[in-house]
């Protein structure tokens, strides 16, 4: 237990903040928050889209987020047709558009797939973000900016709860922001 909340008390509230700041400016935009992640962090991009989309009540100028790790027969075409590897950037193909930002969830960093479409999103001009674990590994040099849990490699569990609460904090922020300007 001291472990995870070692972990929490080093965790980079500034970055925080700057993500925070992006999904504000994202909605201000009318623009789209795509979340990313394989596994574990499949299951946090669904929650994280959730939570800010329908989580923080705001139907009239709506957080647009989606999570791209949720239709399982769209994963199952690409990565039949195209290989995993490509899974993320063909929908990226489809659904980003100019002013979008994307956040990569992973423990590791390193996953080919989500490699491939921050790399793509890069490339359209869009913001990326990273929320990571163990040292980031590629996506912490590719990602505008990044949230960095940093433990040992292959230390999942504790990176994975962190992001989960910081679903949560962000969540919850963003319901009593909506709340106070309303």
């Amino acid at each position: 237990m001291n472990y995870l909340t070692d972990l929490l008390q080093g965790l980079d509230f500034e970055a925080i903040a700057s993500f925070i700041d992006q999904i504000l400016k994202t909605r201000d935009h009318g623009s789209k928050i795509l979340f990313i992640g394989n596994g574990g962090s499949a299951a946090t991009a669904s929650h994280f889209a959730n939570d800010i989309s329908i989580g923080t009540r705001e139907y009239e100028r709506p957080f647009k987020a989606m999570s791209l790790s949720d239709n399982i027969a769209i994963l199952t075409a690409i990565s039949n047709d195209d290989g995993y590897e490509e899974v993320f950037k063909k929908q990226l193909q489809v659904h980003l558009d100019k002013g979008d930002i994307v956040v990569a969830i992973s423990a590791s960093g390193n996953s080919e797939n989500l490699v491939r479409a921050i790399q793509y999103a890069k490339e359209k001009g869009n913001k990326t973000i990273g929320l990571l674990g163990f040292d980031g590994g590629k996506l912490k040099e590719l990602c505008d900016q990044f949230i960095l849990i940093p433990t040992a490699q292959g230390e999942y569990g504790p990176v994975e709860d962190i992001h989960m609460i910081l679903d949560h904090m962000i969540g919850s922020y963003l319901f009593q922001y909506i709340q106070t300007k309303k």
